[in-house]
């Protein structure tokens, strides 16, 4: 049987997907009419990005489920119309290049690499930073891809503390989770590394109390979202010395306006949302694999509970 998929994801996605997406429904041995136009009530799956100008799934009745190409569903997930099984994108790729982006960061703040990077010519700067089982990391967030970046980061030799709302356990990480765990972890992270879901819960976590609490001349890398952490909180923090150093990967609004304050700011690095990207190969076979399990009768991997948002 052909089952028809909508790419409900944009025209640029589209040319970018259609031939990996062809060649992983191949390998798993699908059947698929990729259409990027169909009559809702034919539509047997929906790959969505926030790129989509589809809205409203209530004529999708007989779609089995909505394949995120995204890591982050906040665009979707609170969306009323939204009957169907909703599956987040984990893409290994992704996972990779976060684990890459968060492990240079923490690298580049613990060796002190910006003294030397920013040095005037001629200063001879012999800092002696400590080694890496003398500075905790601190991680918000153990989910996907949270894991993957704290268990790289004890790999190198730190140690690494992790937060989450619930209980976890990851190997050779201190976990924390609750509100007390929260706040131990702020204690006693020298690096703080943000990778929680944006959530009504999770919105503005990092907030003026939140920084005062943390380690004075803490640094904090956000590759995780925008909303976690209060803007005017963070650039106060930063001109009182509270909190020495942020790198910014993702913000509110982006492109970030020109005119916004983290631009000018000497102690802010910002990198436009490189920090980890679906890549279309990759994500592609995520994709076959899911279609594939669910006409096989079985669970459909990543999916979101949309009571908490993720």
């Amino acid at each position: 049987m052909t089952l028809t998929v909508l790419f409900a994801a944009g025209d640029a996605a589209f040319a970018e997907y259609r031939a990996p997406l062809t060649q992983a429904f191949a390998q798993h041995d699908l059947k698929i009419d990729l259409v990027t136009k169909a009559a809702p009530e034919a539509v047997d799956y929906i790959i969505y990005s926030p790129a989509s100008t589809l809205r409203d799934f209530t004529p999708y009745t007989r779609c089995k489920a909505v394949l995120n190409l995204w890591a982050g569903v906040e665009k979707i997930v609170g969306n009323p119309t939204l009957t169907q099984p909703l599956a987040r994108m984990v893409d290994p790729a992704l996972t990779r290049g976060m684990v890459e982006y968060v492990c240079g960061h923490v690298l580049r703040y613990h060796l002190g690499m910006d003294v030397h990077i920013n040095a005037a010519p001629g200063a001879w700067v012999q800092d002696e930073p400590p080694l890496a089982p003398e500075r905790v990391v601190g991680i918000l967030g153990l989910g996907e891809l949270g894991r993957a970046c704290a268990s790289a980061l004890a790999a190198l030799g730190f140690a690494v503390e992790g937060w989450s709302s619930r209980p976890k356990s990851v190997q050779d990480v201190t976990c924390h989770h609750g509100e007390d765990g929260f706040k131990t972890l702020l204690h006693r992270a020298d690096i703080l590394v943000t990778l929680l879901p944006h959530t009504p819960q999770t919105e503005n976590i990092l907030n003026a109390a939140a920084f005062a609490q943390m380690r004075t001349g803490a640094r904090i890398i956000n590759p995780g979202r925008g909303a976690l952490i209060e803007d005017e909180a963070l650039l106060a923090a930063l001109d009182t010395g509270q909190i020495a150093q942020a790198t910014l990967d993702v913000f509110r609004v982006e492109p970030l306006p020109a005119e916004h304050p983290f631009w000018a700011h000497p102690n802010v690095t910002i990198t436009p949302h490189i920090a980890a990207t679906t890549r279309a190969k990759s994500a592609s076979q995520v994709i076959a694999e899911n279609i594939a399990r669910v006409e096989a009768g079985a669970e459909l991997l990543h999916k979101v509970d949309p009571a908490r948002g993720y």
